[in-house]
């Protein structure tokens, strides 16, 4: 995603003066943001919808303001070591505390890469009938094509435009569907946990707090080099930083949260459980009428092809950090890292007989490898040694330290359940 900022390094800093100085800094959360909207986490948010109403919106609650914290204190410390998560940890780290962690965290990367490649074969399949494994194969091969070669850069801004659009499109449809917005808002504030709902809860914790996007945002933060400039321009890029962060977490609340809440209303009032993801298309139906299949599979397959290019980003930066580097597709190390998610997700594409089931357990994997990641990002961000002056305070290391014992704690009902 460096593309993206490449840019603004070679600008001059006086550009950013003036009263829309925020504007300018808006960008890296965004591309957070755009992981919402991934086949995996539409179909984790389908099944909590559809199978147990508004009672899981509070998940989706929690884990935003998770994510919020999570995303604002991973930017800080790329913002001031100009050092990616997966780097810093292999330089302040032991090496038998960063590999094993930073081991699962590609794992976590291709557990990701699954779940979009299957939601691209997927779309395929609705658009042109090709049966899922040959579609899955192409998504990793267009993908890859891209990748290695840079050219995703010429379409990368198209899809996320587009996809963001149909996010949107669900919010909109919030005012042309019956929801019961009493039982909402209680979705929302109260937690609950109804019977044979954990699985579907840490799929959607899972799908909004991914691991492998902590390591990208620090990963496209870090490009900026904001590091190499004086005190007062890195506190006045961390002051914007924070609003990027709260404004796109915020907006993703929203798309996730009326995602559930259209399933609410639409199947589970039906008493209709969603079993494929293509069931879904439904739920444009009210917008869209007799287009709504094709432009739901029209984004489904930009929503996997985007989120398949930034989980290889991802396991490319994580597996370049293990050798002190920073991620670019020329490097080798970045290279194995691209290869290693893509390619394993695929080949276990092979063996999965229910694509759905198979999207909900990716989005899980990620909630389980999670406090590995937060438990490493939180050391890190609490050491003066890596972080100066610009160190965690006591409160925020509490807060980061609590989110990861809350998730480590829901990790263990899952296994008992």
């Amino acid at each position: 995603m460096k593309n993206i900022f490449k840019d603004l390094r070679s600008k001059d800093h006086k550009r950013y003066l003036g009263g829309l100085d925020v504007f300018r800094y808006i960008g890296p959360g965004l591309l957070v943001t755009v992981g919402f909207i991934d086949p995996g986490n539409w179909a984790s948010n389908f099944a909590a919808g559809s199978e147990f109403g508004y009672s899981l919106l509070w998940v989706v609650t929690l884990s935003t303001i998770m994510l919020i914290v999570l995303q604002h204190n991973v930017a800080h410390l790329g913002i001031v070591t100009g050092l990616c998560l997966s780097e810093a940890a292999t330089r302040y780290t032991p090496k038998w505390v960063s590999r094993p962690i930073l081991g699962t965290a590609v794992l976590a990367s291709i557990s990701t890469s699954l779940a979009e490649i299957l939601g691209g074969a997927i779309a395929l399949e609705m658009l042109l009938d090709i049966p899922i494994i040959w579609g899955a194969v192409l998504t990793t091969v267009f993908v890859s094509i891209m990748l290695f070669t840079n050219s995703y850069k010429k379409i990368e801004r198209s899809i996320i435009a587009f996809v963001s659009v149909i996010g949107l499109s669900f919010i909109y449809e919030l005012f042309l569907v019956d929801i019961d917005w009493p039982m909402a808002i209680e979705g929302w504030v109260t937690p609950s946990i109804p019977k044979g709902s954990m699985l579907i809860i840490m799929s959607v914790l899972g799908a909004v707090v991914m691991p492998h996007n902590l390591f990208l945002h620090s990963e496209v933060i870090q490009s900026h080099e904001y590091n190499k400039q004086d005190d007062a321009s890195i506190k006045k890029v961390l002051k914007y930083e924070l609003f990027d962060t709260l404004f796109s977490m915020i907006v993703g609340w929203a798309i996730n949260s009326a995602m559930i809440l259209l399933a609410a209303a639409t199947f589970f009032k039906s008493g209709i459980q969603v079993e494929e993801l293509q069931q879904a298309k439904s739920l444009l139906e009210p917008l869209l009428g007799s287009n709504a299949a094709i432009v739901f599979a029209l984004a489904l397959l930009m929503a996997g092809i985007s989120s398949t290019i930034t989980s290889g980003m991802a396991a490319g930066s994580i597996f370049a950090g293990i050798f002190g580097e920073s991620y670019h597709i020329k490097d080798s190390h970045s290279q194995v890292g691209v290869i290693l998610s893509l390619g394993i997700a695929l080949l276990l594409i092979f063996f999965i007989g229910d694509p759905f089931k198979g999207l909900i357990i990716s989005q899980m994997v990620l909630s389980i490898q999670l406090p590995f990641t937060v438990f490493l990002q939180v050391g890190l961000t609490s050491s003066r040694k890596v972080m100066g002056d610009y160190v965690n305070s006591r409160w925020s290391t509490f807060v980061l330290y609590a989110i990861a014992a809350i998730v480590t704690v829901l990790n263990i009902m899952l296994l008992f359940s």
